[in-house]
């Protein structure tokens, strides 16, 4: 009985210790908590570990350019993005120190580009005529003059490639409400002019395109199994 308050003290200790291990930390309001460890302890849940998400209802962020996830990161913080899952998903970081959100983008832009999921040819082959030269009698521009000829994206302007088609198709229905996406203004009358077919037709093709490999003179190239 005598070792009873020692016992007391070691717990107690060792409890502590437990609970102010940092690299351990689920706490996304402390800002002494790494963003690397903020994205394998929670962003992971509906991300992915390597930021590729099994689920289309969260995007996959896996070699996202750097300032595209900052911008974003950007915006949830500042509840900016007032898309209903932006609401629901992501408000909460809210506390998100500058450090963080450079790590967080930092450490999901350098994973691995997400895998092709290979979709319905004849649907894919209609995608990729929209991707690669719009709809010119819509007003409809080529996705790729921004997105890049292999949906890799450049600085703000987000990868798409590999990405899961109904996330995609979501996003291009959001953009037609105008403040839900702010930096996505430009999207509006892309995707306004779009039908539902158009969309899901683009977003097939997009599910399907492969990371870019090297070719033998240097350049980078995309392309889909027949």
């Amino acid at each position: 009985m005598k070792q009873t308050p020692r016992l007391i003290v070691i717990v107690t200790l060792l409890g502590e210790t437990g609970c102010h291990n940092l690299e351990r930390s689920r706490s996304v309001d402390d800002p002494a908590v790494a963003g690397r460890t903020i994205a394998l302890q929670v962003c992971s849940n509906c991300h992915g570990v390597n930021g590729v998400s099994v689920s289309p209802m969260f995007p996959k962020l896996a070699a996202q350019p750097r300032e595209y996830l900052v911008a974003q990161l950007t915006d949830f913080r500042a509840h900016r993005r007032a898309d209903p899952n932006a609401q629901k998903f992501m408000w909460g970081f809210r506390h998100l120190s500058e450090a963080q959100i450079e790590q967080l983008a930092t450490y999901f832009s350098s994973r691995p580009p997400p895998r092709a999921t290979l979709g319905n040819s004849p649907v894919v082959d209609v995608g990729r005529a929209i991707y690669m030269t719009g709809i010119p009698n819509r007003s409809v521009a080529a996705c790729s003059a921004c997105h890049g000829a292999n949906g890799e994206g450049l600085g703000e302007t987000p990868r798409l490639a590999g990405q899961h088609a109904d996330y995609i198709v979501k996003q291009l229905m959001v953009f037609r409400h105008s403040g839900q996406r702010p930096r996505g203004d430009p999207m509006k009358p892309v995707s306004d002019n779009m039908s539902a077919e158009d969309m899901r037709s683009v977003a097939a093709f997009l599910q399907a395109l492969p990371a870019p490999s090297a070719s033998t003179d240097g350049h980078s190239t995309a392309r889909l199994s027949p």
